[in-house]
């Protein structure tokens, strides 16, 4: 007997089902080069790495309604921080994120979502092969 672990998600929620090189599948949806995934839209992220990270790459974020409660910050093919004068002024705007590789932040939205967190997901996109 096989059991469906697959959390019951809300009607229209955006669930993360693969990524790869410069692309990502979400809702059955092809997205190419890097996103913010909210439960309830995609948006295109005009960043190709973390170093062109600023504050105002985030204003998606802060103008979503309903808040944000988590934001999850996919860095690539690996995990990297951002300076610290950028981490306070997320942080001082309520919106300070967890950083982690995109892989991780992809799966990690997905169980967020599923616990029905108001979380987002930035995504940067791996680099092509």
């Amino acid at each position: 007997m096989a059991v469906d672990v697959t959390p019951p998600l809300e009607a229209g929620a955006k669930f993360i089902d693969s990524y790869g090189p410069n692309r990502f599948k979400i809702t059955d949806e092809v997205f190419e080069g890097s996103v913010i995934v909210f439960p309830d839209k995609v948006v295109s992220w005009d960043v190709a790495d973390v170093s062109e990270l600023t504050v105002d790459s985030f204003q998606a974020v802060f103008e979503a309604n309903p808040t944000v409660e988590l934001l999850l910050l996919g860095c690539g093919d690996k995990m990297m921080l951002i300076p610290s004068s950028l981490r306070q002024a997320l942080r001082e705007k309520g919106t300070p994120p967890d950083f982690m590789d995109t892989g991780a932040a992809c799966r990690t939205y997905n169980i967020l979502l599923g616990e029905g967190r108001r979380v987002a997901a930035a995504l940067i996109a791996m680099p092509a092969e």
